[in-house]
């Protein structure tokens, strides 16, 4: 068997067995704290489908999957921030050729310029582009908007399959897996963040901001997404001090990005980014996470492993 084929099976197993103890809580338990973990898991068999078939088709099938996430994220993103008219091309810019010169780059392997291209080159266009209607209202904070949409939605992201890229020392393995690690680890970290809060969480680690997390479900969730990054060491070239040190990082920085997503959305008095998802919100409801961990992933593998 296949790592693939290995990795599938296990993903299977595990869905199988959450999705066996949904229904048993459905029918003995009812509730509706029951009821989302029960849409929870159905909306992870949906995703699972979607990252089997894009990994079937080779890195084209990621780019173009982490490209229409990054689409997905940046309207959901836009649309939760007030716009005007002035606004209009900026954002035609943005969606019709930021965002697929973005993964264009990042597909032919052009480092040097998708490493720069939305920090420095659409900076400087998407203020001029602005300027057209001559709308100087709030300008300044119009900007600053669509800038922050492209960085958290676009650049992060476009992270993750730009790991195919990289000529990783001493590891043989298929690049996917470097992928795989990173989602695995980070989500888990999410997930385990949750049900440690549900059972052990007794003090608050920033309740204006989100008032779900705590002290004891941080702790508890990253030490537990840290061991699995541990025990699948053996996709990546890392040993286990190393997938320790790294899991440790990446974890905080998903940890950090979800309270950073969360002050957005506590600014606007929204709960989710979206509905998109049933069950998790919003696109970004699911990849805040992903998009602080994947640039330091990215370039912690770049610079020791390059």
């Amino acid at each position: 068997m296949s790592d693939t084929q290995l990795f599938v099976v296990c993903m299977t197993g595990i869905l199988v067995f959450a999705s066996s103890i949904g229904f048993w809580l459905k029918h003995t338990r009812p509730s509706a704290v029951v009821d989302n973990l029960n849409a929870r898991i159905n909306a992870w068999w949906v995703m699972l489908l979607i990252l089997f078939v894009a990994f079937c088709m080779g890195k084209i099938g990621i780019v173009v999957l982490f490209a229409l996430i990054s689409l997905f994220a940046l309207r959901e993103f836009i649309s939760l921030l007030p716009t005007r008219r002035g606004d209009y091309f900026a954002l035609l810019i943005s969606f019709y050729f930021v965002l697929p010169y973005q993964y264009y780059l990042v597909y032919m392997g052009w480092y040097e310029l998708y490493s720069i291209f939305i920090p420095f080159y659409a900076f400087l266009i998407l203020p001029i582009a602005t300027l057209k209607h001559e709308d100087t209202t709030h300008f300044l904070e119009r900007n600053a908007k669509v800038q922050w949409g492209l960085m958290v939605s676009v650049f992060s992201i476009s992270h993750v399959p730009a790991l195919l890229n990289l000529n990783v020392q001493g590891f043989t393995g298929e690049k996917i897996w470097l992928i795989i690690w990173l989602i695995l680890v980070v989500q888990a970290s999410d997930v385990l963040q949750y049900v440690c809060g549900k059972l052990l969480g007794k003090h608050k680690v920033a309740p204006n901001l989100s008032p779900s997390k705590t002290i004891e479900g941080l702790l508890g969730g990253v030490f537990l997404a840290v061991l699995l990054g541990i025990s699948m060491r053996w996709l990546t070239p890392f040993s286990l001090m190393q997938s320790a040190g790294i899991g440790l990082a990446v974890c905080m920085f998903g940890f950090f990005g979800g309270l950073v997503m969360s002050a957005i959305k506590r600014d606007r008095g929204v709960k989710d980014w979206g509905h998109l998802i049933q069950g998790h919100g919003g696109m970004l409801d699911r990849m805040d996470s992903i998009c602080f961990a994947a640039p330091i992933y990215f370039h912690i593998l770049r610079y020791w492993w390059g």
